[in-house]
């Protein structure tokens, strides 16, 4: 399910960073009575009546600040308000309507985002104080008092009614493959060829990609949706004052919520990037399956041998890992993509017989007793699958904590020579008595 992005804005020292804390149940966000101290958008997962969304705090806007960062923070204010599904705008009901207040709303007006105007401050709850606030032409003004907690179930249940559930465009029971990777390694010309069509722009700029672009269309009678994501390059060198600080965010928002991942590398490069290597690990965490594409692998000859070998060593922690190697130039493989990426698809979704885990179990203990403590062994006494998406797997032990990290990868290492599993992660639980 697609995630929202919930903007909060206003003047300074109206209460958005105590709104934004209180919201999301923790202190992210500075609180402090100096105006502009929120200079930078700062990110939060919150939820409400089964909803899950972004939170973003912005910096105040006042055009009249004497603040050197004024600029740069009504900048960031109007990254968020574009980028947002919902702007909650906050005013003082204690001072009314202010100059900064009207153009504040001037700019909500032009973007054409939903927008929920909050009257904070109101301690006494006084609703007729709200009044004078219909003059932004925003809509209902709430009444709310942010220090007392009151109002803000119904500021949430305005946020929430404005959501609109954009993978529903796709249709029902989508599977959504996000396409992610390093900017300019071609993941919008691989997009159009597995549609056959120009369905996005492409571009040698990197960064021509923004947000994540959602593209509907079928294979094998099934419904599917491409989302092409921006790149991601190494957070330090993500400008602060760019959009592209939220093009990360859409794009971590698109790997959590997609079904399957194709990881896309610049294959006309003569090494992995440290930054290959980092999506490939957020997605791996994520337990998606996930399929790396090597594209560009027209340009020059290489050896395929020597370039496996340096994948397997740089992508240990995913072993694994399904590979092709593709051109979107010329459409060399790019057919056997959706095999590959629903062959992981379906080994993410197997679930095994508890009777065959167990000899699976006992045949690895055979081979290789767990390690002993004091003396004394440790006994795995059996195992069940609790999960799939990825296959989440619980052993029962007499003591735990001495299962260490190399015992688990030696058993993941066993059950995937029995059971195929390439192309998805495996997680083993580990849980003892009473647990």
């Amino acid at each position: 399910m697609y995630k929202p992005v919930v903007a909060v804005v206003g003047r300074p020292n109206v209460g958005k960073s105590t709104f934004f804390n209180k919201i999301c149940g923790k202190r992210i966000s500075i609180v402090d009575d100096t105006p502009g101290v929120t200079r930078d958008r700062i990110y939060a997962e919150a939820e409400w009546s089964g909803h899950s969304f972004t939170l973003v705090d912005t910096g105040g806007i006042d055009d009249r600040s004497e603040d050197t960062f004024q600029k740069d923070i009504k900048k960031q204010a109007q990254i968020a308000i574009n980028e947002a599904d919902v702007v909650v705008f906050l005013v003082d009901g204690r001072v009314g309507v202010t100059t900064n207040d009207e153009e504040v709303a001037e700019i909500l007006q032009k973007s054409k985002t939903p927008v929920v105007l909050a009257v904070n401050k109101l301690d006494n709850f006084d609703v007729e104080k709200t009044y004078e606030f219909y003059s932004l032409g925003l809509g209902t003004p709430y009444p709310l008092s942010v220090m007392q907690s009151k109002g803000l179930g119904d500021i949430l249940d305005a946020i929430v009614s404005n959501f609109k559930e954009k993978v529903d465009d796709a249709g029902e029971n989508v599977t959504k493959i996000a396409i992610v990777g390093r900017p300019n390694v071609g993941k919008s010309s691989l997009v159009n060829r597995l549609l056959g069509s120009e369905r996005v722009v492409v571009s040698n700029v990197e960064g021509t990609t923004r947000d994540a672009v959602l593209v509907p269309f079928k294979y094998n009678k099934q419904n599917f949706a491409l989302v092409d994501t921006a790149g991601l390059r190494r957070q330090r060198a993500v400008e602060r004052e760019s959009v592209e600080g939220y093009s990360v965010l859409r794009t971590m928002s698109a790997i959590d919520e997609a079904d399957i991942v194709l990881i896309v590398i610049d294959g006309s490069q003569e090494i992995i990037s440290e930054q290959d290597v980092r999506i490939a690990g957020y997605v791996d965490e994520a337990g998606k399956p996930s399929v790396i594409v090597v594209n560009k692998w027209d340009i020059k000859s290489k050896n395929k041998p020597d370039y496996l070998k340096m994948l397997s060593e740089n992508l240990a922690f995913m072993n694994y890992f399904q590979v092709i190697f593709v051109s979107a130039l010329t459409g060399e493989s790019i057919g056997q993509i959706m095999e590959l990426a629903l062959k992981s698809y379906e080994n993410s979704s197997k679930r095994i017989t508890t009777g065959l885990l167990n000899d699976l179990l006992a045949q690895a203990v055979l081979n290789y007793q767990p390690p002993a403590h004091n003396g004394k062994r440790v006994k795995i006494k059996y195992i069940t699958q609790v999960s799939t998406n990825p296959p989440i797997f619980v052993l029962f032990v007499n003591d735990p904590k001495y299962i260490n990290f190399s015992y688990r990868r030696y058993l993941e290492n066993r059950f995937r020579e029995r059971i195929d599993f390439s192309g998805t992660p495996i997680k083993f639980i580990i849980k003892g008595k009473g647990e």
